[in-house]
């Protein structure tokens, strides 16, 4: 569909830091531009980190405050992720500071799978690279929302013009397309079961769809029907 990637929601103008950029000029980024992360990249603009506002508190928690002893030593801090925890919070700069490796999307990836990486890697931000891994923009989740912002006309009109005539070729009046504060109601008469399932289903894929209701009918119902048998050719 016409919105559907990730490309059309990002933001181009990024905030990012260098390897090199001191802690508290990372901090007062995230501050002075209220963002609660940025990526990390290297002289090529390729990202080779991201940082996050739950990094920098790393190193304010594991600092012993005034007349506080220093932390003993644990055996568990043999880890992996102990010894990660233990040098961002004795970073200096960017690149001590940051998590690798970066999350990142590319702008053809669709909104849906930025969505499902942010939930897994459990991040609010993904920067946006390209084929080298260079940095083009960053989406959020406040970006995702924007889709559901769509008003009910435009939604109506990308469902007759994307869904019936191009994708199913039918008439723009063969189905009757009502939008309600998002959600879409497909009511008509088509000639198979299989263009109601297909019109259904793409529908629900237009940006700004909360939700769609079937009043659809068919005459022929092929959801049994199977392809004809290859023809055997040769001996």
């Amino acid at each position: 569909m016409k919105h559907d990637k990730v490309g059309s929601v990002m933001v181009t103008e990024v905030v990012r830091a260098l390897y090199g950029t001191p802690f508290k000029e990372v901090a007062r980024l995230l501050a002075e531009h209220r963002i609660s992360g940025l990526p990390v990249i290297d002289e090529d603009e390729k990202v080779i980190g991201v940082i996050s506002e739950t990094d920098l508190m790393v190193r304010q928690a594991r600092t012993p405050g005034p007349g506080r002893p220093k932390r003993r030593f644990r055996l568990a801090e043999l880890t992996h992720a102990a010894r990660g925890q233990a040098a961002k919070a004795h970073a200096r700069t960017a690149g001590q500071l940051m998590s690798v490796p970066p999350v990142t999307v590319r702008a053809d990836n669709t909104i849906a799978e930025a969505a499902r990486t942010m939930t897994r890697s459990r991040v609010e931000r993904l920067p946006v690279v390209d084929e080298e891994d260079r940095l083009v923009g960053i989406v959020t989740r406040r970006d995702q929302i924007q889709v559901f912002l769509q008003p009910d006309g435009e939604i109506r009109r990308e469902v007759i013009d994307e869904v019936l005539v191009r994708s199913l070729w039918l008439a723009p009046t063969s189905v009757e397309v009502g939008v309600d504060e998002g959600v879409v109601t497909l009511a008509g008469h088509v000639e198979r079961r299989s263009e109601a399932e297909i019109a259904l289903a793409m529908t629900n894929r237009v940006d700004g769809v909360v939700a769609v209701i079937d009043e659809l009918t068919y005459r022929l119902d092929d959801s049994h029907l199977r392809p004809d048998e290859p023809a055997m050719h040769g001996v």
